[in-house]
């Protein structure tokens, strides 16, 4: 606790760099002020919205994980699993890669198909952020536990592509991935120039023009995320300035110099078509998506949301905001979200039922590696740690 003769020093320094810092926020209320043209109402219309997310990370959910197990699931907004796998830090990531492919070399699994058409071989080769089995071999210690998590990541990018690029759809569809269409999971051959995630995207993009050209069946895919540096940065000021209005759910693309303001690293916006010929600007490795500021809700004190929308579909951008403007309506718990998303995190979810038999198997997987006088260590430890959680 603070000593209450330390509260007035604190109280004057925190206003003497309010007072220095006042013309920070002055300068992003002008700022914000370039985005009030491009202020849209939003108009509704119906359509087909669909969303699938990757379970989150078990490890602080399980009581009792020597092994720190983790759980890969890809759930879409039906409750349908579109990935399943197990896997720890400790997993040889070359076998690992071996189990996408079947006896044959053929692709068995989302992440093997992503993988056999950017022409990767290993994990490794996709993402700089998952170690080789030999590293993993040669230094275990060094090796982060941080991997499994973009493991994760890299099988919903994939349950993401393979839905698109394979699956047929039969009415016009709005799939709205959780998170920006941004990523630097993905390799970057700085040699060759050839970015992965690009490669990825692109293949995307040609599967939703062929759908419309041979179906007449559009496509849309769309980023949203909660929270972005972005609206960190500017939402004091936005309202500040009542950038977005009372009475009409309202939208406005953000200008490119709002968001290189707001990222430390350029390279995580994406590339436009003015930044061609300009040589000093970053190489567009990681982004695919033309940000926009969205408040579905009618009133001053309702969110605002981040999303990305393709780059090659921002002609479109009135039509789908329409869209997930009607999917928002009944978004519960949380209001003026997309209900396709909400439904498609609640199936994530690994709790209750799912968790007890998630934890029984974690439990006797252990249990098998013993000989049977030690097995009784097992079963009191996971008690006792049952016990202490629920005390807390």
């Amino acid at each position: 606790m603070f000593d209450p003769e330390e509260i007035p020093q604190i109280k004057g320094s925190i206003q003497e760099c309010a007072k220095i810092d006042k013309k920070l926020l002055d300068s992003l209320r002008d700022e914000v002020l370039t985005m009030k043209p491009n202020v849209r109402v939003i108009k509704p219309r119906n359509i087909t919205t669909f969303s699938l997310v990757a379970s989150e990370s078990t490890n602080n959910k399980l009581v009792y994980n020597p092994f720190y197990f983790q759980l890969i699931r890809v759930v879409d907004s039906n409750g349908q699993n579109l990935c399943l796998d197990v896997i720890t830090p400790t997993t040889n990531t070359d076998m690992l890669s071996q189990r996408q492919f079947d006896d044959k070399g053929n692709p068995k699994t989302s992440l093997g198909i992503l993988m056999k058409d950017l022409n990767c071989s290993t994990l490794s080769d996709l993402s700089p952020m998952i170690p080789s089995g030999e590293r993993m071999i040669k230094d275990p210690s060094k090796v982060s536990r941080s991997w499994v998590l973009t493991y994760r990541d890299l099988c919903e990018w994939a349950v993401l592509y393979e839905i698109i690029c394979y699956q047929k759809f039969t009415n016009h569809t709005v799939i709205v991935k959780d998170g920006l269409l941004r990523s630097k999971i993905f390799k970057y051959d700085s040699k060759n120039k050839r970015a992965l995630f690009i490669e990825m995207m692109q293949l995307i993009n040609n599967a939703i023009d062929k759908t419309y050209k041979e179906r007449k069946i559009k496509v849309y895919l769309v980023g949203l995320a909660k929270h972005s540096q972005v609206l960190s940065r500017y939402s004091l000021a936005m309202q500040l300035e009542n950038i977005f209005p009372a009475g009409e759910p309202l939208y406005a693309k953000v200008p490119s110099s709002m968001e290189e303001q707001s990222y430390v690293w350029k390279e995580y916006m994406a590339k436009t078509e003015s930044d061609d010929d300009d040589t000093s600007s970053e190489i567009n490795k990681f982004s695919v998506g033309s940000l926009y500021l969205v408040r579905f809700g009618k009133k001053n004190g309702d969110p605002v949301w981040a999303i990305d929308l393709l780059n090659t579909q921002t002609s479109s951008d009135s039509e789908i905001f329409g869209y997930l403007y009607m999917d928002t309506l009944d978004g519960f718990p949380t209001p003026h979200y997309p209900s396709c998303l909400q439904k498609a995190l609640e199936h994530a979810q690994i709790v209750d039922f799912d968790l007890d038999i998630l934890q029984d198997e974690v439990v006797k997987a252990v249990r098998q590696l013993l000989s049977e006088d030690k097995r009784e260590i097992v079963d009191y430890q996971n008690l006792t740690n049952v016990s202490v959680i629920n005390r807390q």
